[in-house]
């Protein structure tokens, strides 16, 4: 049983009663092999005859058992196999302020197998993980057992603004939110970008609204039991986080990090989602791409409390680690202190936010746009494109 107060229940609680209240929720997202297979674990430091190879499963679950010992993280969401090995086998979050999270459910645009075609398809609703496995880790929980594994998932849902598949995606979501009510689990939600909408796709100036409409439509049916804890975005710029964020103060609203680039855009994009209203930020890839994920949490930790208030600073602070380390960095830290444009979604349909740096790596101007006009693409040209940006992401 977890014994430790998690500071996630704790910012939760002064968020609900304070929500101009400075607290923000931090999570590294360890949950990829439900999505990439086996390249989900990233690339390993080691090198064959000139040729990388990806981490191990095993290689993979050591970071997470760093990370959380690091004792920075509020989150750690892996999926359901990770979660039974690390909070029910091994108890790793019994004396941790880290709350386990598991991804309870993996659509089908997020079925990136090599070779595969799943993301140029309309999304369509599926579900690999049970609650009860996620809980206790068999098919059916005795009520004393529902605490042993974790009591937390991530649910995601993807609009195609077509009117039978996202009824189909809301049914699902409906569904899974009755039975984890019944059950006392608890969930955030993701909504990503459309990622097959074709003819329909909302314009790059209009998709951050799209996303926030259908956010506020689907929870205005939803009475608080049934609410997820916080919610997990793209960063579509200031302008749709300020105008989520200052709806409904009762919402919490997250990002998700996005494809991997350089470290000011991680960090930029934390500190500025942070000044419109984000109170929480879930990075994957970023973290999971980094040279040193312990110094890189520790540098998001500060960003996210206010302890450092210059992303580009971040940077020149994170460099200064890693030489201390004897790490070397990836680029040089000019080119580290570059914006780049970026995916926020699994399948690289997704918007990102560019900006242009000037020489003292500060941004003017924030566009979002999709690097790409998906909607003039056939699906081949799709498919195409995904493959090269993971192959850019996982060289």
């Amino acid at each position: 049983m977890q014994s430790m107060v998690k500071s996630l229940d704790q910012k939760l609680k002064r968020m609900m009663e304070n929500p101009s209240c400075p607290d923000f929720i931090l999570a590294d997202a360890k949950d990829a092999d439900m999505a990439l297979g086996i390249a989900s674990a990233g690339r390993s430091p080691e090198q064959h005859a000139e040729e990388g190879r990806f981490r191990s499963i095993q290689e993979y679950r050591e970071l997470i058992r760093q990370n959380v010992g690091q004792g920075l993280l509020d989150i750690m969401l892996m999926s359901a196999s990770s979660n039974e090995q690390l909070t029910i086998v091994e108890r790793l979050f019994d004396d941790s302020p880290t709350t386990p999270a598991a991804r309870a459910n993996d659509t089908s645009d997020i079925h990136l197998v090599t070779s595969g075609v799943y993301a140029a398809q309309p999304s369509r609703p599926f579900r690999t993980a049970t609650i009860d496995h996620i809980m206790c880790g068999r098919v059916s929980c005795e009520p004393q057992e529902r605490r042993l594994g974790a009591d937390l998932g991530l649910y995601s849902v993807t609009f195609n603004n077509d009117v039978d598949r996202d009824v189909e995606t809301l049914n699902a979501y409906r569904d899974f939110r009755m039975e984890a009510e019944q059950k006392g689990f608890r969930h955030f939600l993701e909504v990503f970008n459309p990622n097959a909408c074709r003819d329909r796709c909302p314009s790059s100036q209009d998709i951050g609204r799209f996303i926030n409409d259908h956010i506020v439509r689907l929870l205005a049916g939803v009475t608080q039991r049934g609410r997820p804890l916080f919610l997990k975005i793209p960063y579509h710029g200031p302008a749709a986080m300020e105008q989520l964020a200052s709806y409904d103060r009762s919402l919490v609203p997250g990002i998700l990090g996005g494809a991997a680039g350089t470290t000011f855009d991680a960090f930029h994009q934390l500190w500025e989602a942070r000044r419109y209203g984000a109170r929480a930020a879930l990075y994957g890839r970023m973290i999971n791409n980094s040279e040193n994920q312990a110094t890189f949490i520790q540098h998001l930790r500060w960003l996210a409390d206010g302890h450092l208030d210059d992303p580009a600073e971040a940077v020149r602070s994170y460099h200064a680690a890693l030489e201390k380390l004897g790490v070397r960095p990836y680029r040089g830290l000019e080119d580290d202190l570059v914006q780049t444009p970026r995916d926020s979604a699994y399948g690289g349909t997704g918007g990102a936010a560019m900006s242009r740096r000037t020489s003292k790596g500060t941004t003017q101007g924030t566009d979002a746009t999709s690097g790409a006009d998906f909607s003039r693409m056939t699906p081949t040209e799709r498919i195409e494109w995904n493959r090269a940006k993971w192959d850019r992401i996982f060289a």
